[in-house]
């Protein structure tokens, strides 16, 4: 007889609890909640209780459980809980997801797409694309998610979880999980939620005395007076207040029929208490006594197989036709022993895990082993091929049986496939698994396994403690050679980690063991590593000077034809790659060669995620020459199709800074408020530093100065300053931005400070103003001449459209100044030409100019001057504006007075009077200049500011400068 509640009794705090997120969720306020607790107390119960009240307001339910059967299955949660909703639901079709579709194909398999490899996207990205999920399901009256025994999970969702709680404060999500308060992974990420305030955490406690009476009761169906006292004694006692182990005990005191209904009341019979049993397997071995034996076999053999079994590999494992098969199962279902799996129709669960722990512990050790054996055999005789869940159901039977060193064989190798297939925190487990189990000839290849797996999943320092461990091999030996490529595999992970001195470490250690005269192969992959530790002008401690990059560049392509002809893809790919940085210095026809053969490489072996870093590569050489994002636009394409949207975020950045380049500052900003906030939160500094500096360089170069130092500031934070990306900030950024200041020397000092940074450090971002921007002002403050202008043309970053622009203007002052305004004619004509993609800076480049050209007697100065000046007052650039109208009175030709520009006063300074003149003045004030500095910014009298100065402060009401200043610093910080 089954003895079950059908209420839940003594956890009206935590139904509270519950509650109360259910309600913050429909107002758009995410909660995580975690319930915590030995198993049996009650965490399920509650979590049926929350799905139940989440369906009555109408939320859609994802409901998951770790599997406890010891198997490493990343995920499984995780798809569980969406195919628990989308089995009857259906997948939602949303457009705004559709990016999302390849990383979320791992656990959708409505997403996957017949014929393509894949993107084996990382934790975060398929994290932040589980996260757009939730919010599109939880729009209309928010969302739960269920996740049951995480102490069970593997590292991967355990890292997924962490994002999740993380970033769903103003979402509609409520996510809840379940777990044990067992060391691991899970607990320490709910100890740390806890901590961070961003989870709360509810630890159940057993049952006090009083509730123990109610629960049973309720199982009972009577009134908590009517339960015998010696009964109440014997659950309470014996249960410790554990609400599942009070039902089985009282399950099994109504079947052996010692508490049973006489005249409508309860009553106990033989209470003998010393021949009682104490725990809960001597209850199950009795249950199991009045099973049929087939029955009885079934279901010792499903617990062999864990707390959840598949019915392929039970029937496997017994040996049961069909028809028997499923005889037994019904009957052991309608025991109230095992039940159908909800998530997977050919699995079963036990009803609880302990249910299966304690069948099998009701057999004697030699029993058990024996059924472990057994099962194993069967498995791995069965003709079918193993798959990691197969190899790790093997090897925990292997382990039952006493036969270590064949459940470390498999456990190693289901490692090694997790491993290969980018599940680095799964691989790591089994391989520790695996580690102290193998035997002593099998041991250092497992150990080299779990490095390489730590390494790639960032624990780079682990992985070299490993390796420092590692017993020595015979040099020139088969093992010799695994353990070179081994310590070539940590080299590339230490490039990848920026741990240059490691990676030489390790690329030095392979040379020893591979000897002068390596298998071409491994030759060829230790050449790639060894080229990108050439990229650096030296390593401090090692005593390797700085090599020659010809040669380097030489030996890389010997490594890429060799890795072809060895039939290695990646390798190759990692060479024409690291060739195409290296061809930047010939020119991007060469760099773009080396990519055009990297791109059909990929293609050729289906590697996806090479195909689109090449297509990026060639999008942004593209957009660096001719100015032209379409190619990059493709790339991007490609990379959303893949689902990779960290490569995604990556083009973004080139994309956000194509826009502000080309003026384009609405799509710009739009790039950039998509994107930022998400490579932040994903980690990818990369990208988000980019955006940033993106950002601060649209401020400048729309002249706004307290935009650009905000943003700058928000790009220091974010490691800016330590960067490859100093060089552009110096350049590119302020320099330009001190240019529409009208200050050449800020502008100058700036472009300086970028080219002592590039001197010092290898650079392959060619716009910081050396090959372009920079001569041109060294040509117009007579500090160059043709030679170094010369030198810039002929460099790679000298045939940038965007460098061109500046080149064609300096060669055309150079003619000017000696007698050749032909030649500065069609110098002119090529620069109006190149400059069309760039309006900030054409318009920049004829103000620069105008002056040198009437000086030279070239040219049409005042035209220029004329259009810049259009351009800039229109862009609210006052500055320049006013440079230009002072350099046309200067030439002798009339200034036409704009009497418009009221429209970009703002409506209360508008309403005081305050006159377009006045605003020019005003918009500086926040930096607190001078009289003079404004004077010369506007190209007006000191006096003329005095006047201004002495109006703005009568018609705002501020009793004196300081109080003017600091409410044009307030103006300027509210949103236009």
């Amino acid at each position: 007889m089954r003895a079950t509640s059908p209420v839940i009794v003594g956890r009206d705090e935590e139904i509270g609890l519950l509650s109360s997120a259910l309600d913050a969720v429909r107002r758009r306020s995410g909660r995580a909640l975690f319930l915590l607790g030995e198993a049996g107390i009650g965490k399920s119960r509650l979590v049926g209780e929350c799905a139940y009240r989440a369906y009555g307001l109408g939320m859609p339910v994802l409901r998951g459980r770790a599997t406890s059967t010891g198997l490493v299955v990343p995920f499984r949660p995780l798809a569980e809980a969406l195919a628990s909703r989308f089995r009857a639901a259906g997948t939602p079709t949303d457009p705004e997801l559709t990016p999302y579709h390849p990383a979320l194909a791992r656990l959708v398999p409505e997403w996957r797409r017949a014929g393509s490899p894949g993107y084996p996207e990382t934790v975060v990205e398929l994290a932040e694309a589980l996260l757009r999920l939730l919010s599109v399901l939880g729009r209309e009256a928010g969302c739960t998610i269920l996740l049951e025994d995480l102490h069970d999970c593997d590292t991967e969702t355990v890292a997924v979880v962490e994002y999740v709680i993380d970033n769903l404060a103003d979402l509609p999500i409520l996510f809840l999980g379940t777990l044990r308060p067992e060391p691991g992974a899970a607990l320490d990420l709910v100890r740390s939620a806890e901590r961070r305030h961003v989870a709360t955490v509810r630890e159940l406690g057993p049952l006090h005395d009083d509730q123990v009476r109610a629960l049973t009761a309720a199982c009972l169906e009577a009134g908590p007076q009517e339960i015998p006292e010696a009964v109440h004694r014997r659950l309470a006692g014996r249960a410790a207040g554990n609400p599942y182990l009070l039902e089985v005990l009282l399950a099994d005191l109504l079947d052996t029929g010692r508490l049973r209904r006489t005249d409508g009341a309860w009553e106990a019979v033989e209470q003998p208490g010393g021949s009682i049993p104490s725990d809960i397997v001597r209850s199950w071995a009795r249950r199991l006594e009045r099973l049929d034996e087939p029955v009885r076999d079934l279901l010792l053999a499903s617990a062999t197989l864990g707390s959840q079994f598949s019915v392929t590999v039970l029937q496997t494992v017994t040996g049961f036709e069909d028809r028997a098969l499923f005889t037994h199962l019904r009957s052991a279902v309608e025991a109230g022993v095992i039940a159908p799996d909800g998530a997977a129709p050919d699995r079963y669960t036990f009803r609880h895990s302990l249910t299966a722990e304690a069948l099998i512990s009701s057999l004697v050790p030699a029993e058990r082993a024996s059924l472990a054996r057994r099962a194993a055999a069967a498995i791995e005789h069965s003709g079918e091929p193993l798959d990691e869940d197969g190899r790790q159901l093997v090897a925990s039977l292997r382990l039952a049986a006493g036969d270590q060193a064949g459940a470390a064989r498999q456990f190693a190798e289901a490692g090694r496939r997790m491993l290969a297939s980018g599940a680095h925190g799964s691989a790591v487990v089994l391989l520790e698994r695996a580690h102290p189990l193998a035997a002593e000839a099998d041991r250092a290849a497992v150990a080299e396994s779990l490095a390489v797996a730590r390494a790639e999943g960032g624990d780079l320092d682990g992985a070299l403690a490993l390796a420092d461990a590692l017993p020595p091999v015979p040099a020139r030996s088969e093992a010799a050679a695994r353990r070179g490529q081994f310590h070539i595999d940590l080299a590339w992970a230490a490039v990848m980690a920026e741990r240059t001195a490691d990676a030489a470490l390790q690329v030095e250690a392979a040379r020893v063991l591979l000897g002068p005269t390596p298998p071409p192969g491994r030759r060829a992959a230790l050449v790639v590593v060894d080229g990108y530790l050439a990229l650096l002008p030296g390593l401090p401690g090692t005593g390797r000077p700085p090599r020659d990059p010809v040669e380097t560049e030489q030996a890389v392509q010997k490594a890429a034809e060799t890795a072809e002809a060895e039939g290695l893809p990646v390798v190759a790919c990692q060479a024409w790659q690291l060739l195409a940085l290296l061809r930047r210095e010939e020119g991007f026809d060469a760099a773009d060669a080396a990519l055009e053969r990297m791109l059909s490489i990929s293609t050729e072996h289906a590697l996806p995620v090479w195909r689109v870093e090449a297509l990026v590569r060639l999008g942004a050489n593209a957009f660096m020459r001719t100015g032209d994002a379409s190619r990059l636009l493709s790339a991007r394409a490609a990379a959303t199709d893949l689902g990779a949207l960290l490569l995604t975020r990556t083009v973004d950045g080139l994309l956000a800074m194509n826009a502000v380049l080309c003026a384009r500052w609405e799509e710009a900003q739009q790039i950039i408020d998509r994107s930022a906030e998400a490579s932040a939160r994903v980690g990818d500094l990369s990208a988000h530093r980019y955006l940033l500096l993106a950002g601060a360089t649209m401020a400048a170069h729309r002249g706004r100065r307290r935009d650009m130092d905000r943003a700058l500031a928000a790009f220091r934070r974010a490691g800016g300053e330590q960067s490859l990306l100093v060089p552009l900030r110096s350049g590119l950024c302020r320099a330009f931005g001190a240019l529409l200041e009208e200050d050449p020397e800020r502008a100058a000092a700036g472009l300086d400070e970028a080219l002592a940074w590039e001197l010092d450090h290898p650079s392959y971002y060619y716009l910081s103003g050396r090959y372009g921007l920079r001569p041109l002002l060294r040509v117009l403050a007579g500090q160059a001449d043709r030679t170094e202008l010369e030198e810039a043309r002929a460099a790679p970053g000298g045939c940038l459209a965007w460098n061109r622009q500046f080149l064609d203007l300096a060669d055309a002052v150079l003619l000017g100044r000696k007698g050749d305004p032909a030649g500065a004619a069609r110098l002119m004509a090529s620069f109006t030409q190149r400059s069309a993609p760039f309006p900030v800076a054409r318009h920049l480049g004829l103000r620069l100019v105008a002056d040198a050209a009437r000086a030279d007697g070239w040219g049409e100065p005042v035209a220029w001057l004329r259009t810049a000046e259009e351009f800039f007052y229109g862009a609210g650039v006052q500055p320049v504006s006013a440079a230009c109208r002072a350099a046309l009175r200067q030439a002798g030709a009339s200034v036409g007075q704009h009497r418009g520009g009221w429209d970009r006063i703002p409506s209360p300074l508008r309403t005081s009077g305050v006159t377009p003149r006045e605003y020019e003045v005003f918009v500086l004030l926040p930096e607190r200049p001078g009289n003079q500095q404004i004077a010369r910014r506007l190209s007006i009298s000191p006096r003329t500011v005095e006047k201004h100065m002495a109006s703005l402060l009568n018609k705002t009401g501020r009793a004196d400068r300081a109080a003017l200043c600091e409410f044009a610093a307030e103006c300027a910080a509210e949103p236009a």
